[in-house]
């Protein structure tokens, strides 16, 4: 279960270009630059002001229950066999990250009377959180095909396009906890 081990978030420095999910190296270049930022960020974002943005698009759940809900995501992805509900799966696991940024970082704007067109959580990621955008941009470009699949259109994806975006969700939730300070512990098998 993910715990509150710190309370400063951090910054992944930006890997230009990116059109696939980053490697395993650019992951722990990120979060070795992390580590070394964590201090400077904590009593900077004490002094920042969280971002706003329309109350009716913050998350109703904790980022802890989030990311413990994108990791279940995750571990149902992994054990599903069509390809595209795979996909879809993964998918949402990587969108359940996203709004756990968003409930972490953001704050509700004053109430409007009228609201705002329909945002997607990837726009309001890079928005709340601008060191996320390659991967908001990432899968942002897959939302399309998870609708799709969620639809029932055969072979809307391939087996190694589920695999692969199975694995950016794992990695993004993984860069995510450790943006939020909180870690993931586990269930051990009796």
């Amino acid at each position: 279960m993910a715990s509150n081990t710190a309370s400063g978030l951090i910054e992944a420095p930006r890997t230009p270009n990116l059109t696939h999910a980053p490697t395993a190296a650019q992951i722990a270049a990120a979060q070795i630059a992390a580590d070394r930022m964590a201090a400077d960020r904590m009593a900077a974002d004490r002094v920042a002001e969280k971002p706003t943005i329309p109350a009716h698009m913050l998350p109703h759940r904790t980022p802890t229950q989030l990311l413990t809900i994108a990791r279940q995501g995750l571990v149902e992805a992994a054990h599903t066999r069509p390809d595209g509900l795979r996909y879809a799966t993964a998918h949402l696991a990587a969108l359940r990250a996203a709004a756990a940024v968003l409930a972490a970082r953001a704050r509700p704007a004053a109430p409007h009377t009228r609201r705002s067109r329909v945002t997607s959580a990837w726009s309001l990621l890079v928005l709340v959180a601008p060191e996320f955008s390659e991967w908001a941009g990432y899968f942002a470009l897959g939302a399309g095909k998870r609708a799709a699949a969620e639809a029932g259109i055969p072979r809307v994806v391939s087996s190694r396009e589920a695999d692969d975006l199975l694995r950016a969700a794992e990695q993004f939730v993984v860069v995510v906890e450790s943006a939020l300070g909180l870690t993931y512990q586990p269930t051990l098998a009796a």
